[in-house]
């Protein structure tokens, strides 16, 4: 029998990151282990590569590494980043995970993901150059684009219009758990490889459990089935 303690969330940090700690040990705590390692594993190095005169040469060189790592960075990953966000969100919700759907974005999704991915990292990024704070305000009220789109099956428009929608009023919640879990993850990596892997796995759940929260709030007067719940 499917428990359902999720749909009694309510919209909190301290009540997010509680939820979110209370599944990571539960049945589910294997494959998002091995979601959070295989991100990981899978994120690939930075390119770092200076652009003055005396180094033209082996610029050139690394110019066509430089552009796999582009293409890997917003053609790849973020397809990735999105299964994550699905299974920890499927996770909470006391469902079934597989690691198949870390994946599952390059056959059913793989524009829609690409797209909405490109339109967030934008929009932050133009905010970024009003003076930093506007960039934080829209990275905040989009941090359910790939939610949305993963669990809502909504194109890349669409799910950034409802992102915006659902998170007015959320927004300095949004802040304050990113704050949080930058001290979580920093606490984590005091104690080494294990911590921070544990520190990522809470964070990632505490923010699906946030999503979900939200989620209930809204449904209440705007319903919309969840993906393999509400279907007959």
């Amino acid at each position: 029998m499917e428990n359902n303690t999720h749909y009694n969330l309510v919209p909190s940090i301290g009540g997010s990151f509680s939820h979110g700690w209370s599944r990571i040990f539960g049945k589910q705590f294997l494959p998002l282990l091995l979601t959070v390692i295989i991100l990981g594993l899978l994120n690939g190095p930075t390119f770092g590569l200076k652009m003055d005169g005396d180094h033209w040469g082996p610029m050139l060189l690394l110019l066509p590494l430089a552009l796999f790592g582009l293409a890997y960075a917003f053609l790849f990953l973020p397809v990735l980043e999105y299964g994550k966000d699905f299974i920890f969100l499927q996770a909470m919700r006391d469902q079934e995970v597989d690691l198949k759907t870390l994946f599952e974005g390059f056959k059913t999704k793989y524009l829609n993901i690409i797209l909405a991915n490109l339109i967030v990292f934008a929009l932050v990024i133009l905010g970024m150059m009003m003076l930093i704070i506007p960039g934080i305000i829209v990275a905040c009220r989009l941090a359910f684009v790939s939610y949305l789109v993963m669990d809502k099956d909504m194109d890349a428009m669409k799910a950034v219009e409802r992102s915006w929608q659902m998170t007015r009023g959320h927004g300095w919640q949004i802040f304050g758990m990113a704050i949080l879990s930058f001290f979580i993850f920093i606490g984590g990596l005091i104690v080494f490889l294990v911590g921070a892997i544990v520190s990522l796995m809470w964070i990632h759940s505490a923010f699906a459990s946030f999503y979900q929260a939200v989620l209930n709030k809204t449904d209440e007067e705007n319903p919309i089935p969840i993906l393999g719940v509400n279907e007959e």
